[in-house]
């Protein structure tokens, strides 16, 4: 079970299942450590909802398109003697989202305060700068009291959050109260553009301004303080990380889907793959939806993991459309979100399970941006619209083309069109991701954000079960692609940790 290293320790052998960005940071840092690594994934690609489609302009994303919080990725270079730069090129983008509104407003918002207080005061006037900059301190100091007792901490509490809430007063009617993003951003904007702007920074995990918690307004400073394009995309990103972690010795294995996982009556003791090869294992961190394990898809052993999972109210989806098109129409950026006209419409459809009927678009042109004219010929975009996670294992027959006439029809009333068209298998729906990343009921957030205690709820590194930890967007700190890295982090440091104690 163990490496053979004569004269010393023998070296743990660790699985980990899921090459998503929490598996690819702990493996990482995990054999960064010393440890004998092999890393698990059932597809043929690396980076797991970080994927990436054909198109006749070459690969486009097709999942996560904004990487924040620079910081958490050059850090897990760092612990491998490497600089971040040095393998992959990342190009900050000053225009974080150009905004669009059926009445034919339009707002860019900038990395810079100033500069998106000078743009909101020509868009809405000098009373809605002022509010723009109160609102945009408030959740610079909301997101600096969380960052430490919650996203660091790999055991958070309410009672670390509270103790460190004593230093920013200010902050305790929002962690407090049981008041909803929608009410703090009602006292934070007298234009309602602006509240529904600031309102959409809830879908980032998932969730509804309606129903999330006011304290998620701090995300809006996780962007503020950064927003870099990937060249070669995003899905670009996490090939570099599977190329160092092979770099330094990690044993990688694409198109290795696990059947199950063994456990005794005390400890895990290895996984089995569907081509009934059995790699044993002293540590194994599971990188999927935790939700896989408590409904029984990697078997008996381990259906006891993680039981809230199971009845948990789930995080939205989306559909998704991935390809390659020359578009007519406005000036995009790089990131571009087309409002509709009724905000609260689009999260009651969600709420009740149906197809928004009037939704708000996001568009993202990944061939602009900063230092990029408009280029000549077809370029590649993505475009997503939430949708709720599937409540029905019957497919709707008619949703793509449902999808297709929503999509297109009501960004043509923004004057951007596209042609060609693109074809049906360029739109993933929740039914296809939840094919692609089985147990998630096709939600692409893990558990739904809502209510005051949500980030507290989701499930740790570590499990009931000896040696069997979790990392991924639907285990703490959550979604996004960063926090599905510190989750991985929080993965090794506790095997590292247990490890000492053993």
């Amino acid at each position: 079970m163990h490496s053979q290293n004569p004269g010393r320790f023998p070296v743990p052998r660790v699985i980990v299942i899921g090459a998503g960005f929490g598996g690819l940071s702990a493996a990482l840092l995990l054999r960064a450590s010393g440890n004998d690594v092999t890393l698990l994934e059932q597809h043929d690609w690396v980076g797991g909802k970080a994927r990436a489609v054909p198109t006749t302009a070459g690969l486009s994303d097709a999942g996560p398109t904004v990487l924040t919080m620079r910081h958490v990725f050059d850090a897990l270079f760092a612990a491998t003697g490497a600089r971040l730069e040095d393998h992959a090129k990342l190009i900050r983008e000053p225009l974080l989202a150009r905004h669009y509104w059926p009445d034919g407003s339009k707002l860019d918002l900038f990395d810079d305060r100033q500069a998106s207080a000078l743009a909101i005061r020509d868009f809405a006037g000098s009373k809605a700068a002022h509010e723009f900059e109160r609102f945009a301190q408030d959740a610079e100091s909301l997101f600096m009291l969380f960052d430490a007792p919650m996203m660091q901490n790999p055991e958070p509490s309410f009672a670390d959050l509270a103790r460190h809430a004593l230093s920013a007063p200010q902050h305790l009617p929002t962690l407090l109260t049981f008041n909803k993003l929608t009410q703090k951003l009602a006292h934070s904007f007298t234009d309602p553009r602006l509240r529904q702007l600031f309102g959409r920074y809830a879908t980032y995990v998932g969730g509804s301004p309606l129903e999330a918690p006011a304290h998620l307004s701090l995300i809006w400073r996780a962007e503020e303080a950064g927003v870099w394009r990937v060249d070669g995309g995003m899905h670009h990103l996490a090939q570099v990380l599977a190329d160092r972690f092979q770099a330094i010795g990690g044993q990688l294995l694409t198109g290795a889907p696990v059947h199950h996982l063994e456990a005794d009556a005390t400890k895990i003791t290895g996984v089995c793959l569907k081509n009934g090869h059995r790699l044993p294992a002293d540590f194994v961190v599971f990188a999927g939806d935790p939700r896989a394990l408590a409904t029984g898809l990697l078997g008996k052993d381990v259906s006891h993991i993680a039981p809230t999972t199971k009845s948990a109210p789930r995080s939205y989806s989306a559909r998704v459309w991935s390809f390659a098109s020359a578009a007519i129409g406005p000036e995009l950026g790089h990131h571009n979100v087309f409002f509709a006209s009724d905000p609260a419409s689009e999260f009651r459809d969600l709420r009740a399970g149906r197809t928004p009927t009037a939704p708000t678009i996001y568009v993202c042109a990944q061939d602009r941006g900063s230092g990029r004219g408009r280029p000549k010929g077809q370029e590649r975009f993505e475009i997503i619209l939430n949708a709720p996670a599937i409540t029905s294992k019957t497919p709707d027959p008619e949703e793509v083309q449902t999808c297709r006439q929503l999509t297109f029809q009501t960004l043509r009333r923004f004057g951007l069109t596209f042609s060609p068209s693109p074809p049906d298998n360029a739109l993933t729906t929740p039914t296809g991701f939840e094919h692609l990343f089985p147990g998630s009921m096709g939600s692409l957030y893990g558990q739904s954000p809502h209510g005051i205690t949500a980030a507290l709820k989701r499930p740790r590194a570590r499990t009931a079960l000896s040696g069997l930890y979790l990392a991924g967007g639907g285990t703490h700190p959550g979604a996004g692609v960063p926090m599905a890295a510190l989750s991985g982090r929080h993965a090794a440091e506790a095997i590292m940790q247990d490890l000492v104690s053993t």
